[in-house]
């Protein structure tokens, strides 16, 4: 259906898998720093990763992580199990949507997300599913791009906005905290980074 939203956002990954590892690169140079190293490393356990792309995030994980990946885009996904054949990675890759994952409750021990919450079209939807997935006592680890708490940047975040959004379906000014604290998962780690843009958050999921 040409209004479903998640039929949209695949179309949209689709068409831009092919530039994409090429586009973001300058990007994760300027803003991410060490981000993906540093998601990837706390991961531990069965692990879902939501929004897997490309794969970048591939040659980060620990050697005895479980992992299991999830995007949108079928095209994406292509690229990212030619990236864990040349890195001798396994991994489960499936094609699903952020806001309805396939899985029961309680099936990981870690949830990582980064660069994707910006993009899914309902980012509570999507943090509320990582939460029922995630076991208790659970981690989710989060990396993205947000709104920034100083005037400056997040006066040109506002004036991109509209034009991202469109292009991209990428929201520059939303904010994963409130939605991991809706989702019932304490927060017990979170910084911001690049004047503010970039947040690093962890959040558990309480026991009982």
């Amino acid at each position: 259906m040409a209004g479903d939203p998640a039929q949209r956002s695949r179309a949209l990954w689709d068409r831009f898998s092919d530039r994409y590892d090429r586009q973001i690169s300058p990007i994760e140079v300027a803003l991410l720093e060490d981000g993906r190293r540093w998601a990837c490393s706390q991961a531990h356990g069965r692990t879902l990763e939501v929004g897997i792309g490309t794969g970048r995030n591939l040659p980060q994980y620990p050697t005895g992580v479980e992992l299991t990946g999830v995007d949108i885009s079928p095209r994406m996904l292509d690229i990212a199990r030619r990236r864990a054949a040349e890195l001798g990675r396994r991994v489960e890759l499936c094609q699903g949507d952020a806001t309805s994952l396939e899985w029961p409750p309680e099936s990981f021990d870690t949830v990582v997300v980064t660069l994707a919450l910006c993009s899914v079209p309902d980012d509570g939807a999507a943090v509320a599913e990582m939460a029922r997935v995630l076991v208790p006592g659970g981690r989710l680890i989060v990396l993205e791009h947000v709104r920034s708490h100083r005037w400056f940047p997040r006066l040109v975040e506002r004036a991109l906005d509209p034009l991202a959004r469109r292009l991209l379906e990428d929201h520059l000014l939303r904010e994963p905290e409130p939605r991991i604290r809706a989702a019932g998962l304490r927060i017990v780690h979170a910084e911001r980074r690049r004047l503010g843009t970039i947040a690093r958050a962890v959040a558990v999921k309480p026991a009982g």
